[in-house]
């Protein structure tokens, strides 16, 4: 059973851990096992760089987890998801789809109609079949919305 809760500061190594797991491991459409693509990408996810997130004060960490171990990792800010990443060994067993949920009734809750993401290409699917639209290239990704 997948539970969802705001993030706190002691899950900051776990959270930086499963970020650079999950960007490593899945994303390689995305990066091709370029050394310089890879490192730029994980540079802000050492405890140090998920540390500065958690202490953005305009930006909203969750955390999925599984049998108390952290599965997943989201973030929304404004109007816009800017995190959902899972950990390799939980991927396609709904976690990531239980984070988006929460992160979209995050946006909801805060009065946005209209949330926005950026889609890597090994997302894109995912987002698709989760109700978001395409938007095109551009930003580091692919542009999405979907109406909330």
């Amino acid at each position: 059973m997948v539970s969802i809760r705001k993030a706190s500061t002691t899950d900051i190594p776990a959270m930086s851990r499963l970020l650079t797991a999950s960007i490593t491991s899945l994303c390689t459409e995305d990066h091709g096992n370029d050394p310089d693509r890879l490192r730029r990408w994980t540079q802000n996810k050492s405890e140090e760089g998920v540390g500065k997130m958690m202490d953005n004060p305009a930006l909203t960490v969750w955390v999925a987890e599984v049998s108390s171990e952290i599965a997943a990792v989201g973030a929304a800010t404004g109007d816009s998801i800017v995190l959902n990443y899972v950990a390799p060994e939980y991927r396609f067993q709904g976690v990531s789809k239980a984070l988006l949920a929460t992160l979209e009734d995050s946006l909801r809750n805060a009065g946005i109609s209209l949330g926005k993401l950026v889609s890597t290409r090994t997302a894109l699917r995912f987002y698709l079949a989760s109700g978001w639209s395409e938007l095109g290239s551009g930003a580091g990704g692919i542009q999405m919305q979907k109406v909330l």
